[in-house]
């Protein structure tokens, strides 16, 4: 596999490759799916570093950039693409800049608790998140042919309004973004946030059929679809505890935790 001082590139299988950000205390992972006739590109970190340098070993296909949500540690290489594509309710954030957010906090976030060297080309005093105009825009239930590999999109809110996941129909994988992932806490207390839309993602989840991995954007790299079924518990707890809703704290489940 590639040796790169930045990124960390896991084969996944001989056609899906995980690039990853383990040196940043966000452990982001981006992913890279190729097909017969064009890759797709499931977000881009967190532009500390240009992550192109990566996929371009990888892959000579075109390659289309799928944002699970436009948050800065997702879009982070966009720039560095042709072909960007959104869910149409997080297309101005991409245009004119992410929602409730300061760049301020965004700078802070970024910079702190890295464990690694970071490349000289990163100032984090004018990081900057990337903004442009996508390609296209995405609703639930688009698909995505890439040549004998098809995508298909579920539009999951309650992280951020747009927010998507990505199944892989042949393989069996969904990548879920920051809608579900183990070890730190899945996100829903900021004002754009919404918890009720949340816990209505994370029930969706547990109806897609014929799921073999999940891939979330944090942390460990793969959970088996066994965790589902406490992701059903989960939403059944906090819907007749009446805890869906902000400031009700952080919620503790096996293998997945919850903050409102």
């Amino acid at each position: 596999m590639l040796n790169d001082p930045w990124f960390t590139v896991r084969e996944i299988d001989k056609k899906t490759y995980a690039i990853s950000e383990l040196g940043h205390w966000e452990k982001v992972h981006s992913f890279l799916l190729l097909g017969d006739e064009k890759a797709a590109l499931i977000d881009t970190g967190l532009g500390i570093d240009n992550m192109k340098r990566i996929t371009d070993q990888l892959t000579n296909l075109p390659i289309d950039v799928i944002t699970t949500h436009v948050h800065s540690d997702h879009i982070g290489s966009h720039g560095e693409y042709e072909r960007l594509f959104v869910h149409e309710a997080e297309r101005d954030w991409l245009i004119n800049g992410i929602v409730g957010l300061s760049l301020e906090q965004i700078r802070q976030n970024t910079a702190r608790d890295i464990s690694i060297p970071v490349p000289e080309s990163f100032d984090p005093n004018t990081y900057k998140p990337f903004q442009g105009q996508p390609t296209g825009t995405l609703i639930d239930g688009d698909t995505i042919e890439l040549g004998n590999r098809k995508l298909t999109i579920y539009h999951t809110p309650g992280h951020s309004p747009g927010h998507i996941a990505v199944f892989d129909e042949a393989a069996g994988y969904l990548f879920t973004g920051d809608l579900l992932y183990d070890e730190t806490p899945i996100y829903a207390f900021y004002p754009t946030t919404k918890p009720v839309d949340l816990v209505n993602s994370l029930e969706k989840l547990t109806r897609i059929p014929h799921i073999s991995m999940i891939y979330g954007s944090h942390n460990t790299l793969g959970l088996t679809p066994e965790i589902l079924d406490e992701v059903k518990h989960a939403v059944d707890y906090l819907r007749k505890n009446e805890l869906v809703r902000f400031g009700t704290g952080i919620h503790h489940f096996n293998g997945l935790s919850i903050q409102f």
